[in-house]
């Protein structure tokens, strides 16, 4: 597995990479570092770690919201792939809003 060295709100970190997935490697960090930076700049947010948690809940909440392609992959489980309501999505809002207090509201 080949390392490369990427940079992350001005620091560095050494991942692993398989063969050939360097440019998706390149653009996921690059993805990262945008969504961090943004809630860094925003400057309701202060820690690293918070700041981190933020960003990936909104780019796995922008991923649940971008249509599925059709695939040919075997179907997952059944309790992996079923539709989550606007209602269940709006009380986990409601609920990591509450968990992060002052430090900011997550959308």
């Amino acid at each position: 597995m080949k390392q490369m060295e990427v940079t992350i709100m001005g620091q560095s970190y050494l991942l692993g990479c398989p063969p050939g997935g360097e440019t998706a490697l390149t653009t996921a960090v690059a993805q990262v570092d945008r969504e961090m930076s943004a809630i860094r700049d925003a400057g309701k947010v202060k820690a690293r770690e918070r700041i981190a948690v933020l960003a990936a809940l909104n780019l796995a909440y922008q991923l649940a919201e971008t249509p599925k392609e059709t695939s040919t992959e075997a179907p997952r489980e059944a309790s992996s792939s079923m539709p989550v309501s606007s209602a269940e999505v709006d009380t986990l809002i409601k609920r990591l809003d509450e968990a992060l207090g002052h430090d900011g509201q997550l959308l």
